[in-house]
């Protein structure tokens, strides 16, 4: 094959779902030794047209060539024949399997495997790529970043030498993060074809040789990274020019609102997941919160906001211990907890009720009178699209069929509309496009101005220490250390949230 050929062409791919246009004549050119970034808000058609490229889904139009052939996939094995491996957000692993068992799953037509000599071919691609993977190690014993390299062993085993990475740092430590791009260059070293989907602006530009902007459905532009910069990049994805600058606004005091004291929490299965835990929020703070996924951020939300039940410990807001008391007691004196989850219609809101009815969840019992007043909700709910600019048809219309970018819009809005004191925000921009991740930051910023303190746990580092005045880094359960974010680096959070100390000293300043 002509080395100038592309890995992949894609001639005005169109995709449509009953009357959304997905992708529209899309055109798109991956060229092989390269990482192509691919840059879009929520709802700009990145992962319909991945999918498209990897077999999940079958164009309505156009025409995809892979390796300079035609091809139409009707399923991801034909892709994987094609050589494309797509490598996804949430990882595609038997977690009660071995590493090795993983990577030899659904290999067709091999009645009987040289375990032996299969081990040292997959031994040999691990040595190569300098990937991170123990082949006898169970997945379920794995951190992210194993799984992750586990995820490339298999599609570059199975003869892929074009990977799609799905937004692959999400929930990486920087040292990790590092690694990974350590390994991508590898293997566009080797002549393989690199397509990287992220929300983190700073990693495209690291990682990105070229880069494609879509929006609305539609391929806008393609660049070279060297010729670019995140706010061109940024301007294009939303169609007007934007404001990237997250402003810092100075905390009011030293006062405490909130004290969390030798708190021990267990969950449902007996795993102590809070492990004497202890630190302060000040009015008018926004106490940060970094750690590696499953560290006991979601635990340490729900024992604050009384859905979780708590071992030991205190939990002090304005000189009122919360231990024992019920979520509408905690939501009454002033905490508000939008915790928003990976999924987040399964806790946060109802995906069958529209905007009005998701309000009222909230705010029935404080109504006063036998009748519910649904003209009241409505108007709120109307104010609340104007104000953070929700895209949706009607407020009567069923959040289920809105984008994951206005439904947390939508959940966020709800949540400050009970005008709380203390406002807790667990990953309130996972998944979200650059746009919309500033609109939260500003509101986060406007409840600090009125005074409120704010609990943010979040994973883009880089955030944290822009937006917080002060980071906690939580490790098994355990404060491993609080710091100023003018008296810290990401790389020092880094290790912290993998129980190592960066100077010898941990600052707990409680």
């Amino acid at each position: 094959m002509d080395k100038k050929t592309p890995y992949i062409k894609v001639e005005k791919i169109t995709k449509v779902f009953g009357k959304v246009i997905a992708n529209k004549d899309v055109d798109l050119i991956i060229e092989g030794g390269k990482t192509h970034a691919l840059l879009g808000e929520n709802g700009a058609g990145k992962s319909t047209l991945m999918n498209m490229l990897s077999g999940v889904y079958s164009p309505d139009s156009g025409k995809m060539f892979v390796h300079g052939k035609q091809v139409r996939f009707s399923s991801p094995k034909d892709a994987i024949n094609s050589k494309v491996g797509m490598i996804y957000q949430h990882f595609k692993l038997v977690e009660a399997m071995t590493a090795l068992d993983n990577v030899m799953l659904g290999q067709k037509g091999k009645f009987f495997i040289d375990k032996k000599k299969t081990k040292n071919e997959i031994n040999e691609i691990i040595n190569r790529l300098e990937l991170n993977v123990d082949l006898d190690k169970y997945v379920c014993d794995m951190s992210v970043g194993e799984k992750q390299n586990l995820e490339m062993l298999k599609v570059v085993y199975r003869g892929a030498d074009i990977l799609i990475l799905d937004e692959p740092t999400t929930v990486f430590t920087p040292q990790e993060s590092k690694k990974l791009f350590s390994i991508m260059n590898k293997m566009k070293e080797e002549g393989c074809a690199i397509i990287f989907i992220s929300h983190k602006m700073d990693e495209v530009m690291e990682v990105a040789d070229t880069v494609t902007v879509l929006r609305k459905g539609q391929s806008i532009k393609t660049l070279d990274r060297k010729d670019t910069n995140p706010k061109e990049l940024t301007d294009l994805m939303v169609g007007k020019s934007v404001d990237l600058a997250i402003k810092r606004v100075p905390r009011e005091g030293e006062e405490k609102i909130l004290q969390v004291k030798n708190l021990n929490v267990f969950n449902e299965d007996k795993i102590q997941k809070i492990k004497d835990m202890s630190f302060d929020v000040r009015k008018g703070e926004i106490l940060g919160i970094a750690g590696i996924a499953g560290s006991g951020q979601k635990e340490l939300c729900e024992a604050i906001a009384g859905i979780q039940k708590i071992k030991s410990g205190e939990i002090i807001f304005e000189n009122d211990n919360l231990v024992g008391k019920s979520p509408r007691d905690i939501i009454t004196k002033g905490i508000s907890m939008s915790f928003i989850p990976e999924d987040r219609l399964g806790m946060g809101l109802v995906a069958s009720m529209d905007m009005v009815d998701n309000i009222l969840l909230k705010e029935y019992q404080g109504q006063k009178g036998l009748f519910v007043d649904r003209k009241s909700v409505a108007k709120k709910a109307e104010e609340m699209v104007e104000a953070l600019e929700i895209k949706t048809p009607s407020v009567h219309y069923p959040i289920r069929y809105l984008s994951g970018g206005n439904i947390q819009k939508i959940l966020l809005g709800r949540e400050l509309s009970l005008y709380p004191k203390l406002l807790i925000m667990a990953h309130p921009v996972r998944g979200l496009d650059v746009n919309t991740c500033y609109t939260i930051y500003d509101l986060v910023n406007v409840e600090k101005e009125k005074g409120n303190s704010v609990i943010y746990i979040g994973e883009d580092l880089d955030v944290l220490i822009e937006l917080c005045d002060r980071i906690a880094v939580v490790y098994d359960g355990k404060i491993t250390g609080i710091k100023d974010t003018d008296k810290i680096t990401k790389e020092e959070i880094g290790l912290l949230m993998v129980g190592k100390k960066s100077d010898g000293e941990v600052s707990n300043n409680v």
